[in-house]
């Protein structure tokens, strides 16, 4: 049994990195309260991140294009105010400061959306809707720019805060840090994304129940002070790096400078320098220009990175709009399409330490060089492959999906609500259809199509709109209006089922649970309800009478269910009630996402994992924070990406928009392999006190120069002296 013992760094070792160095099994004790923090903070973003779509929409009542845009411009603002963190980190508060200030800004921000969400506090009629829904809105706004600020500040700190805390011996410590504090990372997500949804859907409120946002909002709020709680109470423990003034306006001046300069001495006659920024020396230190150097070195290597972000990002988006077309019955288990995003976490929390125990170790043993640019090249081509996977994917769901009019055609079916048998042609197509039977439907080219009713002289022209599915309902006396409905032409969203009822008698009333179907007239058509996955009673009613119908759902289908003239109410009710299957019910299943899920979750785990810990190993000592932020930067880059790319692709085929992209980041995968390839492993350290070295060896030579003029000067001034006096003698 190994002993873990508690070990005490000398007191000159302590004094040089203001903490207490306290060591548990050669890792730092601070660690421990940087990775509680991240995780409590992590639980607190994803938590109130994954309420807070339908909370505009149904707490704010905003229509969903509105609740879409503001819910992404907070996500794009939580990516972009890391630069601002980073800024203030490196260049005026320090890592620690910066992460205490702005994690309370970020708590506050939580609060006050536990407030917006209170629907009591301007609910003055009690009714359960809040009367000035303005001060709701604006109480959520200034709560969402509050944790964007917050959230998005102390991003960059927190990492590069925790890699401080390991001494130049501890590298390996260091990679498991950054490891484990992935690993918390998903770790808070997978709870939060689980536990966040619950606590929505429980009712709460002082005067009338409603759906409890307050509550989703406010335990991550909790969570948020209990992070900020813990980081604190290690604050005696921590090395904290003092910032080293305002380093990026003195990197961006000697930048400018550097290209100035360069520009003013174009000419063949001046000499050349080694690397551009050597041009900056006229006036600035040799050590600053070696940073930035080392800087811009690594940002070079960033270009690419934004594609991998462009593809991942998108199992929270394309990926979930693919499981609504798929089937989510696990048996005991019944999946909505947007819980499949919790495969990520899961797989995250489990790949986490196989990598680092035992895939890594063994690549050592095997004696290869499994540097981290070659890792993240292969987490590049892993996600390429998650989308090939999806594309398979998509073109086994495509084989199921119906055939859906195109721009340019109609599609038309008919339904016979009459009580005798019908004969009808459309066109050039006959059917024959029972009372309450529906035909399938027919599709053509032209927009006027002509009806005739079986050796009738019965006949109608019918105008139909392209692009479109429409239904002809035939009543029971054929002579009267007949009347058309409007279907639909894609798969019901999030795997929901889209139902409908054709009555062809008197006045129904038509009704599920909370649902209710309104009054169905003879000939008459309701709207579609969305339906759930599961069993299902409606309830039929006219007056006194009633009948119950029941059904079974699956995912994403859209039923027609025909009430004919023959309907009677009694124990058999149900049976005459016909069953028109408009568009089938998922038949592939959502397990068939678990391979790209793997892939992608792979990927992110090769990639983003080493990512950080390159940034952090690269980097100078004063810029540390403002790589971190930079790398935080290529996930906004690679969200915008995504909507360049489908935008401007317009590709009709799901399948093709995946293969495009997997191709796109193949090709940038290898190009950032050629990149890698040539680039060179650094040790900032090193390299700073090489030129620092040089200072003081330069600052010596002048010491000793100032030191040999003064001598000189002294006996001169003695001889002068000597010289005078002698002369005064004579």
């Amino acid at each position: 049994m190994s002993e873990c013992p508690f070990l005490n760094a000398d007191h000159e070792e302590v004094k040089k990195r203001k903490g207490t160095n306290i060591v548990i099994c050669g890792y730092p004790l601070s660690i421990f309260f940087i990775v509680v923090n991240e995780f409590c903070e992590r639980f607190s973003y994803y938590g109130m991140r994954a309420v807070l779509v339908l909370y505009f929409k149904y707490f704010l009542r905003w229509d969903d294009d509105l609740a879409t845009s503001i819910y992404h411009a907070f996500v794009a603002l939580c990516y972009l105010t890391p630069i601002l963190g980073a800024i203030v980190a490196d260049s005026w508060l320090g890592k620690f400061k910066t992460i205490i200030y702005l994690s309370i800004v970020y708590a506050l921000g939580q609060i006050v959306m536990a407030i917006s969400a209170i629907h009591d506090i301007t609910d003055n009629d009690r009714d359960g809707t809040p009367d000035n829904m303005t001060f709701h809105v604006a109480l959520s706004m200034v709560g969402l720019v509050l944790i964007a600020l917050g959230t998005g500040g102390i991003k960059p700190c927190v990492a590069a805060f925790g890699g401080d805390q390991f001494q130049d011996h501890q590298e390996r410590q260091r990679s498991t840090f950054f490891s484990v504090f992935y690993l918390c990372i998903n770790a808070g997500s997978l709870l939060s994304t689980i536990i966040t949804p619950i606590l929505r859907a429980q009712e709460c409120g002082i005067h009338t129940q409603q759906k409890c946002y307050s509550l989703a909002f406010g335990v991550p709020a909790a969570l948020m002070v209990v992070a900020l709680v813990v980081f604190i109470a290690g604050s005696g423990m921590y090395h904290k790096a003092e910032p080293q003034g305002n380093i990026l306006l003195d990197v961006c001046k000697c930048i400018g400078f550097a290209i100035k300069n360069r520009f003013r001495h174009r000419g063949k006659e001046f000499p050349k320098r080694t690397h551009w920024m050597d041009w900056a020396d006229d006036k600035y230190e040799k050590l600053l220009i070696a940073q930035i150097k080392m800087v811009l070195k690594v940002l070079f290597l960033y270009i690419p990175l934004p594609m991998f972000w462009t593809l991942f990002d998108q199992k929270g988006s394309r990926w979930t709009f693919q499981a609504t077309t798929m089937d989510g019955d696990f048996g005991l288990l019944v999946l909505q399409p947007d819980q499949m995003q919790t495969v990520n976490p899961i797989l995250i929390l489990t790949l986490v330490p196989i990598m680092d125990s035992v895939v890594y170790p063994l690549i050592r043993k095997c004696g290869l060089n499994f540097t981290p640019l070659k890792r993240m090249t292969v987490g590049m081509f892993l996600a390429a492959m998650a989308f090939v996977a999806a594309a398979l994917v998509q073109i086994e769901i495509d084989k199921t999906l119906p055939v859906f009019p195109s721009g340019v055609q109609s599609q038309l079916k008919t339904i016979n609500l009459g009580s005798d048998p019908m004969t009808l042609t459309l066109s050039q197509n006959t059917v024959q259809l029972a009372p309450g039977q529906a035909s399938e439907y027919f599709t053509f080219d032209e927009d006027l199509v002509i009806i005739s009713v079986g050796n009738t002289s019965i006949s109608r022209n019918l105008t139909l709109a392209k692009g479109k599915r429409q239904s002809v309902i035939l009543p029971l006396n054929i002579t009267q209006e007949w009347q058309m409905t409007e279907d639909l032409t894609a798969k019901p969203e999030q795997g929901a089922n889209a139902i409908r009822f054709v009555s062809g008698i008197y006045p129904l009333n038509i009704s599920t649970g909370g649902l209710d179907f309104g009054i169905t007239d003879g000939s008459l058509y309701s709207n579609y309800s969305l339906l759930t996955y599961g069993s299902t009673v409606f309830t039929i009613e006219r007056g006194g009478e009633a009948c119950e119908y029941s059904r079974e759902f699956g995912f994403g289908s859209s039923y027609m269910l025909i009430i004919p003239s023959s309907f009677t109410f009694g124990p058999n009710c149900a049976a005459s009630i016909g069953v028109v299957e408009d568009i089938k019910p998922n038949s592939v299943h959502m397990a068939l996402q678990i391979p790209q899920y793997f892939l992608i979750t792979a990927g992110e785990v090769v990639f983003s994992v080493t990512g950080l810990e390159f940034s952090y190993s690269q980097a100078p000592s004063n810029m540390k924070a403002v790589l971190q932020a930079g790398w935080l930067f290529t996930v906004a880059i690679g969200n915008f990406i995504v909507l360049i790319v489908a935008e401007l692709a317009q590709i009709p085929e799901q399948w093709a928009e995946y293969v495009l992209f997997a191709s796109l980041l193949v090709a940038v995968c290898l190009i950032f392999s050629i990149m890698a390839h040539f680039y060179t492993y650094m040790d900032p350290a090193e390299i700073e006190a090489q030129f620092r070295k040089k200072d003081d060896d330069h600052e010596v030579r002048a010491e000793r120069k100032d030191s040999q003029r003064s001598q000189r000067s002294s006996l001169e001034m003695t001889e002068s002296t000597g010289s005078d006096l002698k002369q005064n003698r004579m």
